[in-house]
């Protein structure tokens, strides 16, 4: 889940334009969520009724967030967003240690949820997983198949954003990628079997305290106090 966020962050802090750095974290992105989502469906960790409703609108979301990153610079909702993850955190924290776990989930709003996904990924050089995971989570639904459906889901977002990106910036050098995609080739399968083995509250609590202190450090960069 933080992959893009962390790479696109280490990237930007080198000096890579905000479109080019999410262009490359994208392109390496296509193999370690291939990775990642055979791992998951080999475990069993997806639940295709989440893929069905996330799939389309995350696509379309990030065709549409990688033209407006080519065009307008990202940083300006970046508050926006961090703002609402910190939230999200929050509420799954309170989730896990109230037991609110076994909440009968609403799937009305993923659509939504999915759309608003792929495109603050496309701008934020990462943010699919923060997003779509951390609501999915927070609204009641099981961790380990939100995970693992979020992740599957994630390749095709993933294609659809690298094109976009590659046809709007024409990128030449791709060698900062080949790094990214071992890095994340070699931990990206043992996701599904962690996924599958640890408690839903234990994942609950994992997943928030992840997105809470991704958001807090996010805020901190923000306000310059790192």
């Amino acid at each position: 889940m933080a992959f893009g966020v962390t790479a696109t962050t280490v990237m930007l802090s080198l000096g890579t334009s905000p479109a080019h750095a999410s262009a490359m974290v994208h392109i390496a992105e296509i193999f370690t969520t291939a990775a990642s989502g055979a791992s998951h469906l080999w475990h069993r960790n997806i639940d295709w009724s989440i893929v069905k409703r996330i799939a389309v609108p995350g696509v379309i979301g990030g065709i549409l967030g990688a033209t407006i990153l080519a065009n307008v610079d990202g940083k300006i909702i970046a508050p926006f967003v961090t703002i609402y993850l910190a939230l999200m955190g929050v509420l799954i924290l309170a989730r896990a240690l109230r037991a609110f776990a076994t909440v009968e989930p609403s799937k009305r709003g993923m659509p939504a949820v999915g759309f608003v996904g792929g495109m603050m990924d496309a701008i934020g050089g990462g943010g699919w997983g923060p997003v779509v995971t951390s609501t999915l989570v927070g609204t009641g639904h099981v961790p380990r198949y939100v995970i693992g459906s979020v992740n599957l889901t994630e390749f095709f977002v993933t294609v659809a954003t690298s094109v976009t990106l590659i046809l709007s910036l024409g990128l030449a050098d791709l060698a900062p990628v080949i790094p990214l995609i071992l890095g994340g080739l070699v931990s990206a399968p043992f996701a599904g079997y962690l996924v599958k083995i640890i408690s839903t509250r234990a994942l609950m609590l994992l997943v928030g305290s992840l997105i809470l202190l991704l958001s807090l450090r996010s805020l901190l960069r923000l306000v310059g106090w790192l």
